[in-house]
């Protein structure tokens, strides 16, 4: 007679499972909570304490720990020295293994949790026992996944036994399931450890789901989210409306979002190709994106808005009239849902904690044979912030700065701003020197530069932008400063009554 060993956390279709078992003949051992509902509904189960001959121990921290369990499913069955020690034994075969893990990843989500309860949600006898079942595929069935039942007993029905390629495809789930399992586990770890570059480290994401391609249509790709507490990312996100985000949706929507997140004020960030063409702020949500429109009205068509408030019916008409890909706003008024739902392609996104940026992770850059890790890049300011011109901004050129500074620091390098009534006019980005990025900005700015002020990313290691600058009509510049020829720029500056702040802090984003 074949035996199972049924000992589930999640109880899903468990019982509806082991009723097909014993109508197909099998005996079933089981343990704990899973015995209870199995004998609740009328279904002989053998103890676990049958089997290895020693009682439930430690409240249930040692069940399935024993060599009659172990060696019931590790031993070859057509290896002659394996049978004869199984007999002498007196071990008896196990077959099946249907089981799944204490929820720690569900426990370490809760919250107000306690050390000691994630603790005692660390599995230990399941994850033994499902790696044996696993590593001895070949001759046993291990299941952890409630989805798999249904295959199982239509294999079991319809043949009489399961397929090879059906327990290795299962074996490897196991896999799967126990390194992402561990790896939670040592990253809490690592986390109440206050370590964070470990010398290894393993990363847990789950698919949300398969992409219809990459960037490029040649290209396969997958949606994957971080394991944890996803509100206020695009992970998070409730769709209302329109087709499934692509992969470079979901690119350019983080990174409106990732912008977004650095402004209070009533703001919309507009982004096209991974790089901001419009940020704008205002007394209202309305205002803010006329501001962001204004910047580039070329790029944003195509592109992304992100929003920090309500987006109001008289806002959708605006965004209506031009194609836009995504709109991400923290909520919708019931007029605006209709009026931006009209057109059947635009996704319409739904962040409640649109601006929540107290996230503890890394951010990473996959390289050929490696990847590259930092913290993510919060800070905005040092305290020593420093006026090294002989002019210094007035308060409303320094409102001005301190909001061209919030916008560069989230711009592709080598990236310069020019802002003027908290909006951009003119952003130049991703170029390879300084100086052709601020002629970028210059050029897209047109006759709105005069009397704007500019911010960029780096230094400037000549005095070549700053004369550029002036000649435009630039007012004020704020920059990281650390340059061998600062006094160059400071001397252009101050020759062109430039007020000049430095921040001693840069904000390089590639």
């Amino acid at each position: 007679m074949k035996r199972a060993l049924i000992s589930v956390w999640d109880k899903t279709g468990i019982v509806e499972f082991s009723k097909k078992l014993k109508e197909l003949g099998w005996e079933i051992i089981s343990t704990g909570g899973t015995k209870k509902i199995l004998e609740d509904a009328d279904i002989d189960v053998i103890d676990i304490s049958e089997v290895t001959g020693f009682p439930e121990a430690f409240d249930g921290r040692v069940k399935t720990l024993h060599p009659n369990i172990h060696g019931g499913l590790l031993h070859i069955r057509d290896n002659k020295e394996h049978v004869k020690t199984l007999e002498e034994l007196d071990i008896k075969p196990i077959d099946l293994v249907v089981n799944n893990l204490y929820p720690f990843k569900e426990t370490i989500s809760k919250e107000n949790v306690t050390h000691e309860e994630i603790i005692e949600n660390i599995d230990i006898g399941g994850p033994s026992m499902i790696r044996a079942a696993a590593k001895n595929y070949k001759y046993v069935t291990v299941v952890v996944d409630p989805m798999d039942y249904e295959i199982i007993i239509d294999e079991l029905e319809r043949k009489g036994e399961v397929s090879l390629e059906t327990r290795k495809s299962l074996a490897s789930k196991v896999f799967e399931y126990t390194s992402n399992y561990d790896s939670l586990i040592s990253n809490y770890f690592n986390q109440i450890n206050n370590i964070d570059f470990p010398e290894t480290i393993t990363l847990t994401f789950e698919n949300k789901r398969n992409l219809r391609y990459g960037e490029n249509p040649h290209q396969k790709a997958a949606f994957y989210s971080e394991v944890g507490d996803n509100s206020g990312t695009i992970t998070g996100v409730k769709q209302l409306h329109g087709k499934e985000l692509s992969f470079n949706n979901i690119n350019d929507a983080n990174g409106a979002l990732e912008i977004l997140k650095e402004f209070e004020e009533p703001t919309v960030v507009a982004v096209k190709h991974a790089n901001p063409c419009g940020i704008g702020s205002g007394k209202n949500i309305l205002e803010a994106y006329k501001k962001a429109y204004e910047s580039d009205k070329v790029s944003i068509f195509g592109g992304i808005i992100a929003a920090n408030k309500q987006v109001d019916e008289e806002m959708a008409k605006l965004v209506n009239s031009i194609f836009i890909e995504v709109i991400i706003a923290p909520s919708y008024t019931e007029e605006a849902v209709k009026v931006l739902s009209s057109k059947k392609n635009i996704r319409i996104l739904e962040l409640k904690d649109i601006m929540k940026n107290d996230y503890k992770s890394y951010d990473m850059k996959k390289v050929l044979g490696g990847l590259l890790i930092q913290e993510r890049d919060t800070s905005l300011l040092k305290e020593d912030i420093k006026v090294v011109t002989e002019r210094k901004p007035t308060e409303s050129e320094m409102e001005e700065l301190l909001f061209a500074w919030k916008a560069v620091k989230n711009v592709k390098s080598n990236s310069v701003v020019l802002v003027k009534d908290k909006g951009t006019i003119g952003i130049g980005m991703g170029q390879t020197n300084r100086i052709w990025a601020v002629e970028q900005a210059i050029e897209h700015g047109g006759e709105k530069v005069r009397g704007s002020v500019l911010a960029s990313d780096g230094f400037f290691p000549f005095g070549d932008s700053i004369k550029a600058l002036a000649k435009a009509g630039v007012t004020a510049v704020i920059q990281p400063g650390g340059s061998i020829r600062d006094e160059e720029s400071i001397k252009a500056a101050d020759e062109n009554n430039i007020a000049m702040v430095f921040t001693h802090m840069r904000h390089f984003k590639h």
